[in-house]
C-alpha cells in the first residue's frame, strides 16, 4: 500500500490499522509480526499514542510493535494476493490481465478483490465498484450473490475507477 497523506492522515491510518488486526495475539514469528512504522518524530509519536490508547482500552498486553521505518521488501509471490490465488477462477482471469505477477501485485483492482474474498467490504462499496474489477460478468455475478449485491444494468458505469 503507498500512503498519500493528502488522501488520509497518519492518525486516520493508524486508526483502521488498529481496528484491521489482533493486536493482542503473539506473532508466530518476526516475518508474521504485526508493526506500525513511522518515518518521522511526528509519526512516532502519533503511533505510540494509538497503541497505548489501544492497549489501555483493549486491557491487555499489546504484541504489535512500532518500529521506524527501514528498508522493506515485498513478501515471497505464494503470499501476495493469498485470498486471490486460493480462487482460482479469480486469480485466473486477473492473470490473463496482469500476466506478471509484479503487475497483479501493484494492481488496485487485484487489490480491492482480494479483500473482497477475504470478506471485506460492504455490499454497497462492492456495488459501487464491481464493474472496475475486470472480471467477466460470470465472475461478477458469482461475486455479487456472495455479498447479496445487486449488479449494475449492462453497460452502465460504476461510481469508481480502480486503477
Amino acid at each position: 500500500m503507498d500512503y498519500d497523506p493528502t488522501q488520509i492522515t497518519y492518525a486516520e491510518l493508524l486508526d483502521v490499522f488498529w481496528q484491521s488486526h489482533s493486536p493482542q495475539s503473539r506473532p508466530y514469528s518476526r516475518q508474521y509480526m504485526a508493526a506500525v512504522f513511522y518515518h518521522n518524530d511526528e509519526q512516532k509519536e502519533l503511533a505510540f499514542a494509538s497503541r497505548d490508547r489501544v492497549a489501555a482500552e483493549l486491557g491487555e498486553p499489546i504484541f504489535t510493535e512500532v518500529l521506524p521505518a527501514g528498508a522493506f521488501y515485498l513478501a515471497e509471490d505464494y503470499h501476495q494476493k493469498y485470498n486471490l490465488q486460493r480462487n482460482r477462477g479469480y486469480y485466473d482471469e486477473l492473470s490473463l490481465v496482469y500476466p506478471q505477477m509484479k503487475d497483479l501485485v501493484n494492481s488496485t483492482a487485484a487489490a480491492r478483490l482480494n479483500g473482497y474474498l477475504a470478506g471485506h467490504g460492504t455490499r454497497e462499496q462492492l456495488e459501487a465498484e464491481i464493474g472496475q474489477l475486470g472480471l467477466s460478468p460470470d465472475l461478477r455475478e458469482r461475486l455479487a450473490r456472495r455479498f447479496g449485491a445487486t449488479l449494475p444494468p449492462e453497460g452502465e458505469q460504476c461510481a469508481v475507477s480502480l486503477d
